[in-house]
């Protein structure tokens, strides 16, 4: 097949799936009628669990809550006065589960692999928060669960669903750029504490249900701030740094639009850490190999105040781009050798070409991000970002720069089929961290 015809089946494909080059999402069971409301259990009601309760009470019926703080949960019960009140998910799901419909997962990243697990082991529709996942292989075994229990499912990376990120994506397809040779991707983050020490513990406040809250994760003692609520993503434990905050959000575009998927190889370069906590800043090489549809080419990743080259950003319409010799503070940058495209902030919208307006192109329109898992969850079209087409694969790519950035400054050589660095076992602990205290994903299999 020559390399044009190759684009058109591909764009071809895209639009009519909304998926791109990847396997059809999972058959789904007509569970309810589109009239009937998704009964649903939302585990993590506080910040960004804040706004999915929110959704799923939008959109259905919101019947069980769960957190681990007994504030956060009591001023979620105000607005939720009928939804029965948990601190611990898997007592709601063994007492609940034949009331609910789906499961909405907003924890810390280390209980997203075991929660949304347990949901789909028990026939359970599963929403959960980016990153899907704490390491690679829970994100594999969700992808398979999900294949095998055939229910929807959806991360929550919301810009999937915005029509501007999907309309770059589909041009960046179409082959406006050209050869597409290197992406850049920055981020602000993190904008908590990393590349520290661990603090002095405390008494564990009465309202915090601790032992839930480490839940699948190594003990340690509780400390005011260090963790709960927001700063335990600086810590390998708990959350995935810099990465799993926002590369889900900054990557989505590059990764739909080249389908940016089982890189090669992997290096990173850090300030230094100590395995505990994660470095102050990193920097990422990734190296992906060509494909049917473009060519290989390499994507750059910059966090905690690193920058790319302000040379890039020279000629055409980038020139006022850098201020004082810096850029903007998040964005990304896709190069090929007919035009490049510039995207201010995270979610990929927006942007500019550096030599021309490129003309339409067509792309799969969104309801809305939870209006497509809703749709799902009544036997309809797979949401876009569905465990098994999209999520899995993205996360797996963002995933993948924290086992360069462990062993930080060695490449990783990466076999994606079998989930393993080739020339580094030292990472095997990163990929496949050993889960505590009796979770499992197995939680939930009748």
């Amino acid at each position: 097949m020559s390399s044009l015809s190759s684009r058109r089946e591909f764009i071809r494909t895209a639009t009519v799936t909304g998926l791109g080059a990847v396997a059809a999402g999972p058959v789904l069971s007509q569970e309810k009628s589109p009239n009937e409301r998704v009964q649903f259990a939302c585990i993590g009601v506080g910040g960004k669990g804040d706004s999915d309760s929110s959704d799923a009470g939008r959109l259905g019926t919101v019947v069980a809550i769960c957190d681990v703080d007994d504030g956060t949960l009591n001023k979620a019960a105000q607005k939720w006065p009928n939804a029965k009140k948990y601190n611990d998910y898997r007592k709601m799901l063994d007492e609940m589960h034949k009331e609910i419909d789906a499961v909405i997962v907003s924890t810390p990243d280390h209980n997203h692999g075991p929660a949304a697990a347990m949901a789909m082991n028990m026939g359970k529709h599963a929403f959960c928060q980016k990153p899907l996942t704490h390491s690679l292989w829970e994100a594999r075994e969700l992808a398979n669960l999900a294949r095998k229990m055939k229910v929807a499912t959806q991360m929550g990376n919301q810009g999937t669903a915005d029509s501007g990120m999907r309309k770059n994506a589909y041009l960046v397809r179409s082959g406006v750029l050209g050869k597409v040779s290197e992406v850049h991707v920055w981020t602000n983050r993190p904008i908590w504490p990393q590349g520290g020490s661990r603090p002095t513990p405390a008494p564990v406040p009465e309202t915090l249900h601790w032992t839930e809250w480490i839940g699948p994760a190594p003990d340690r003692p509780y400390a005011p701030g260090a963790y709960h609520t927001f700063a335990w993503r600086g810590w390998w434990d708990f959350g995935t740094g810099a990465l799993g905050d926002m590369a889900c959000h900054t990557m989505n575009l590059p990764f739909m639009g080249l389908d940016m998927r089982n890189p090669l190889s992997v290096l990173a370069h850090t300030s230094g850490h100590n395995k505990d906590s994660y470095p102050t800043w990193s920097t990422i090489e990734y190296e992906f190999g060509p494909n049917a549809n473009r060519p290989g080419f390499k994507m750059f990743w910059y966090d905690g105040g690193k920058l790319p080259d302000p040379k890039l950003f020279k000629g055409g319409k980038f020139e006022d781009l850098v201020i004082d010799g810096k850029l903007p503070s998040s964005g990304s940058l896709i190069v090929g050798d007919k035009d490049q495209l510039y995207t201010p902030g995270d979610y990929g919208g927006g942007g500019r070409f550096i030599h021309s307006d490129p003309s339409p192109v067509a792309f799969p329109e969104s309801p809305g991000h939870f209006e497509e898992f809703i749709r799902a969850c009544k036997g309809g079209e797979p949401a876009m970002s569905n465990f098994p087409n999209y999520a899995v694969p993205l996360t797996e790519t963002v995933l993948l720069g924290n086992l360069a950035v462990w062993a930080d400054g060695k490449k990783i050589e990466w076999d994606a089929r079998n989930l393993k660095a080739k020339n580094a076992p030292e990472v095997d602990i990163v990929i496949h961290p050993r889960l505590q205290h009796g979770y499992s994903l197995t939680m939930g299999r009748k």
